[in-house]
């Protein structure tokens, strides 16, 4: 019984990040492509909740589920595959954290814009570039981190 409430919350927690993650994107990048400043203020302010009540949560709770899950079930965190695993979450991170920076600074330009009646300034794209280029490498090494729970390569 324990192994299933561990296997589910650590998926459920999988679904969570990808799906999220994914959403937010998708999102992002469609408000942004209007150049309308207060439609982007609007879903960057709807992302960033996102981003602390689903992301966050599951970000934190998944090393923790992963962990008892693997102790429960004998593994080593020193396995191949999950030692990778591992890895790629710490790089996940490293991308996903400046982002949740980026993402509340592009709200708040946003929102000034909006205000002000102005054009988004050059900083906002600036930003906006950065948290695109940041996405790629998060989403693949996401999507490593699924191949490798799901298949147990031995290496």
């Amino acid at each position: 019984m324990i192994e299933e409430i561990l296997r589910f919350a650590h998926v459920l927690g999988a679904t969570v990040l990808l799906g999220t993650g994914a959403g937010i994107a998708f999102f992002m990048v469609l408000s942004h492509r209007s150049r309308d400043p207060a439609l982007i203020a609007h879903v960057a302010g709807i992302v960033v909740i996102a981003d602390t009540i689903f992301t966050a949560t599951a970000a934190v709770l998944q090393p923790i589920t992963g962990t008892l899950f693997a102790w429960h079930l004998g593994w080593s965190l020193l396995e191949p595959w999950l030692l990778i695993s591992l890895i790629l979450y710490v790089v996940v991170g490293a991308f996903w954290l400046p982002v949740v920076w980026i993402q509340l600074q592009m709200r708040n330009i946003a929102r000034t814009a909006r205000d002000t009646r102005s054009p988004l300034p050059d900083r906002y794209l600036k930003l906006y570039h950065i948290w695109f280029a940041c996405g790629f490498p998060a989403f693949f090494a996401v999507m490593g981190i699924v191949w490798l729970m799901l298949m147990k390569p031995a290496f």
